[in-house]
């Protein structure tokens, strides 16, 4: 959710009202190694269709659809960027992360 378009009189009130189930993390601007849908994108990108050799545009999108598909077929793999060290703030409880975490909670 956009939460940085709510004013902040607006947002602590609606944060309260979830009763803790939403929890808010202010990120530094620019910081894919925190953001988990860069994780993937670095996946597919990188680490699955960076590497091929593509001799057509047919070819290419073959390629991203089946790291894609890969994706999805095996969710342990996205799991596994959630036990990365720059994305357990998402998981950790909340008083593991007010003293280890980079961002605030």
């Amino acid at each position: 959710m956009g939460i940085r378009r709510i004013g902040r009189r607006r947002r602590k009130p609606f944060v309260k009202s979830t009763k803790g189930r939403l929890r808010i993390f202010f990120l530094t601007p620019y910081s894919p190694e925190l953001n988990p849908d860069e994780w993937v994108w670095k996946n597919i990108k990188h680490d699955r269709v960076g590497r091929a050799v593509v001799r057509s545009m047919e070819e290419l999108t073959d390629r991203i659809e089946r790291a894609v598909d890969r994706l999805q077929v095996k969710p342990e793999i996205v799991r596994s960027f959630f036990r990365d060290r720059d994305l357990l703030y998402i998981t950790s409880p909340a008083s593991e992360l007010r003293s280890s975490s980079p961002v605030s909670a």
